[in-house]
């Protein structure tokens, strides 16, 4: 799951959760976040594993893998994910679900069926997610999720607009908190591909868009366009320059060969008045 650094943790776990209960029909009441950075040398980790307590029954160890594309090794690596996991935390179940966030047709399978292994893990396809499902939460991380949804007939600009306007009156008016939800929104927005212009959208609804993802790419965008505009402008400007000082020189060689300054103009291309007369 790429770029998940930039979201609290404290978000991280509140999303786990919702993704649960409201993708797997997981009872939880609590989770603790888990680290992954020991497993394997090419640092291939997996996204979410936290310890997790249900509404009934022992605690165990849920493992949330979300996949923005399809992956014909996926089985083989959430196995690896699941042994690293076993080692890690031994004497604790593990669940394991992956979240499908890809723009394209799911074609991956959710396990591996041979005759010496049988393995399974839960998969869910958000394509086939009723976003109006999780939008009717009051839960930002659920909103935030809506956004992977299926549409349906609804217009995808209309979606976005609506899932603002719901997370800005639920975080009201802690701004911080916000923009966090809003930065997640804008990549998991990313990943479906949607090409919604959301500088546009916050413009309209007076939403603060400092310290944005879009809102920094455009600068970035901007700033570079500018200097590479500045930079074209000042070769074009001191090719010209080096240009007419070449061309004078050469009308004082013409003129110094008694060439007349009609001659010396029509020959460098320079405006007569800018030939130098020559003293008599």
């Amino acid at each position: 799951m790429g770029q998940k650094d930039i979201v609290s943790k404290t978000i991280l776990k509140r999303l786990l959760l919702d993704m649960a209960v409201y993708l797997f029909r997981l009872d939880l009441i609590d989770a603790e976040l888990l680290a992954t950075e020991e497993q394997r040398i090419e640092d291939r980790r997996a996204d979410l594993v936290a310890r997790v307590t249900p509404a009934q029954g022992d605690p165990f160890i849920l493992h949330l893998e979300i996949q923005n594309a399809n992956d014909g090794q996926m089985s083989v690596r959430m196995l690896r994910y699941l042994t690293d996991i076993h080692l890690a935390h031994p004497g604790y179940r593990v669940h394991q679900c992956l979240v499908y966030i890809g723009a394209e047709r799911l074609t991956m399978a959710s396990g591996l069926d041979s005759p010496q292994l049988r393995y399974h893990y839960d998969m869910v396809d958000m394509r086939t997610i009723d976003y109006r499902t999780l939008y009717t939460s009051d839960r930002p991380e659920a909103l935030v999720l809506a956004i992977l949804g299926d549409f349906g007939d609804d217009d995808p600009r209309t979606v976005v607009v609506r899932l603002l306007e719901k997370l800005r009156r639920l975080t009201d008016p802690d701004e911080g908190r916000l923009r966090e939800y809003l930065s997640m929104l804008e990549i998991l927005a990313d990943n479906r591909h949607l090409n919604i212009h959301f500088q546009e959208v916050y413009a309209m609804l007076q939403i603060n868009i400092e310290r944005l993802p879009s809102y920094q790419k455009g600068m970035e965008k901007g700033m570079e366009k500018g200097m590479e505009k500045g930079m074209e402008k000042g070769i074009e400007q001191g090719m010209e320059e080096g240009a007419h000082r070449k061309a004078l020189a050469v009308a004082e060689t013409l003129l110094a060969m008694n060439f007349s300054p009609e001659q010396v103009a029509a020959i460098t291309q320079l405006p007569l008045a800018e030939i130098p007369r020559k003293e008599r």
